[in-house]
């Protein structure tokens, strides 16, 4: 209950709500205005909350060293580029900090799945770059973190194919 935690790519605050309940303060951050209105909505009751309008593809609003935990979940397929992401939170996490991420599998990627979702019944899909596993692994590495866990995710055990992917990294001293 003493973390400051950064939630990069809010939305609608859906794991906003669970992270205020367990951090001291959460910093919700994205890029619509339109997303982070609706978090506003539904969390205003919330006062450890704050919410910011940022780019994270830019230097990120906060100090160097502020945070303890970030957590990144299904905004990363959005970013051509991940050494920049990586190099900021490296840059705002305290020694030992942590960096949460949950992506889309880049297998799921490669058959064709694509980040969407549905506007007055009309499918509306989201571009999307896709990054293999290496790829995040070696962003981490290259900008001082250390794994601590991968886990490819299944929606069921018969499924031969990971839906997501979570890993973690801890900043290195």
């Amino acid at each position: 209950k003493n973390k400051k935690i950064i939630e990069i790519g809010c939305g609608t605050g859906k794991n906003t709500v669970l992270l205020s309940k367990v951090a001291f303060q959460v910093q919700a951050i994205d890029f619509s205005e339109g997303m982070l209105e609706k978090a506003k909505n539904k969390l205003r009751d919330k006062n450890n909350i704050r919410f910011i309008s940022a780019d994270i593809t830019k230097k990120w609003p906060f100090a160097n060293g502020s945070n303890d935990v970030i957590l990144c979940s299904l905004v990363l397929e959005h970013i051509e580029h991940l050494d920049f992401i990586f190099s900021e939170a490296n840059r705002v996490l305290v020694t030992s900090g942590e960096f949460f991420i949950n992506e889309f599998h880049p297998y799921c990627q490669y058959q064709g799945k694509k980040p969407n979702f549905q506007n007055n019944g009309n499918r509306i899909v989201i571009d999307s770059y896709i990054h293999d596993i290496t790829e995040f692994i070696n962003s981490g590495l290259n900008n001082n973190f250390e794994l601590r866990n991968l886990n490819e995710c299944r929606e069921n055990e018969r499924d031969l194919i990971p839906r997501l992917i979570s890993i973690i990294f801890k900043k290195k001293n």
